[in-house]
């Protein structure tokens, strides 16, 4: 069940299934392209047992749910939303910055929020409330006038009100792959949105990866992962603990411990199996176990080489020394430094995002922030004096393009003066 693996292993196991479904997921794009709310309806039907009179959720229910919720879970829920927006908040760029980089030449960006986004909450197995402040939230800090959200029937109270308190305009009770694809190209129901943010499951990476043509995405979030990087001096039962909360995710979910100590991983695995006896979702992490193991390296260095070319979802440094080896991370989609900094705070309260790319695409791509819901435009403001002093580099290099006009577009600037 634990057992020794190499990198191969990890990256085979964590390479996109995307492929295997496509042909599936194609044809539910297809119905929702032409079919519209009636497509919704009967996949609705089909994959979530849920007949639907309408696709929005209404403020009655939205209300009903505040009714079912435990009054002191609801102050944690906004407990919660008040640390990610306060750590969101940080991001926030200026909305126009100019400098003059030297005289006559101005230059700057100005950064301007999207205005339809489209945030997807998974169900199934569990509700996760925490992704809907994770998505929403940061999508109304960045500005977004417009924030939709599409989660699978039924869903359950706690996820509706989280959705409320972050901000949710609209939200439809439609998930998996068709719900990417009413977001994307819109129905009677549902207008369309500029970007979908948010995890799911294979069809749903599948239906976003799809349906780029159509609309932006975020960047693909599948099954969850945790990596961890020890020497002798981590605590087993706190290392145990961080691995069993990521393997309760799902059983496609995998676990890597990377350590220097050879001794290390039968004292996590003795820890583990004391730990899931009575965990309620114990069938689930010893699923996630066949997808998970450890490796043994000689230093810490090259441990980190390894964790860089696997680049991991969730990354925990439990050494002796973590910002050494923090210094030498390069790829990870979120990480946490220390034994008392588990991987649970960061998926619900410390403020940082939980959603975050996997299988790799941590190499290329960010976790969701401010940035993902906005745009970048580039401002320059340059004077006849300016002008002067670029004039000889656009005009030579313009004409050795063979650009004449653009060469010519500078010139008479410059008889226009005279």
């Amino acid at each position: 069940m634990w057992k020794q693996v190499d990198e191969g292993f990890w990256k085979e196991n964590r390479e996109s299934k995307v492929d295997e479904v496509a042909d599936a997921v194609q044809d539910i794009i297809d119905l929702v392209r032409f079919e519209g709310d009636k497509a919704l309806i009967d996949l609705t039907m089909k994959f979530d047992k849920t007949a639907l009179d309408d696709l929005e959720v209404s403020r009655d229910e939205i209300e009903e749910a505040y009714e079912n919720i435990d009054p002191v879970l609801l102050d944690e829920l906004e407990n919660a939303a008040g640390y990610i927006q306060r750590f969101h908040e940080l991001q926030v760029p200026e909305d126009l910055w100019l400098r003059e980089v030297e005289p006559g030449i101005t230059l700057g960006v100005k950064s301007t929020p999207l205005e339809r986004v489209g945030c997807y909450i998974p169900g199934g197995r569990a509700s996760y409330p925490s992704t809907a402040l994770m998505c929403i939230i940061a999508a109304r800090v960045a500005g977004v006038q417009e924030v939709i959200c599409c989660t699978p029937p039924p869903i359950s109270p706690l996820t509706l009100v989280a959705m409320d308190i972050a901000g949710a305009d609209e939200i439809y009770k439609v998930g998996g792959a068709q719900a990417i694809a009413a977001m994307a190209l819109g129905t009677e129901s549902i207008e369309p949105v500029q970007k979908i943010v948010g995890p799911g499951n294979v069809f749903v990476t599948a239906a976003k990866t799809m349906l780029r043509k159509d609309v932006e995405i975020d960047f693909p979030a599948g099954p969850s992962e945790i990596g961890v990087l020890a020497d002798g001096t981590a605590d087993a039962e706190f290392v145990a603990a961080d691995l069993l909360a990521q393997a309760e995710h799902d059983p496609s979910s995998a676990c890597l411990l990377v350590t220097t100590d050879p001794d290390f991983p039968a004292e996590v695995w003795s820890c583990m199996e004391d730990q899931m006896k009575n965990a309620p979702r114990r069938e689930i992490m010893l699923s996630a176990m066949e997808n998970s193991g450890y490796i043994i390296e000689e230093d810490m260095e090259l441990a980190a080489e390894i964790m860089n070319g696997i680049a991991p979802e969730h990354l925990s440094i439990q050494v002796r020394n973590p910002l050494d080896i923090l210094s030498k991370i390069t790829n990870a989609g979120s990480i946490f430094i220390g034994p008392y900094t588990p991987i649970a705070a960061g998926d619900y309260a410390s403020g940082t995002n939980h959603v975050l790319p996997t299988a790799g695409h941590a190499m290329t791509m960010s976790g969701l922030n401010v940035a993902h819901f906005r745009k970048t435009s580039t401002v320059q403001m340059i004077s006849e004096g300016g002008l002067e002093t670029l004039a000889p580099t656009i005009i030579a290099i313009s004409k050795a393009e063979g650009l004449h006009a653009h060469s010519d577009s500078v010139r008479m600037r410059s008889r226009k003066k005279e």
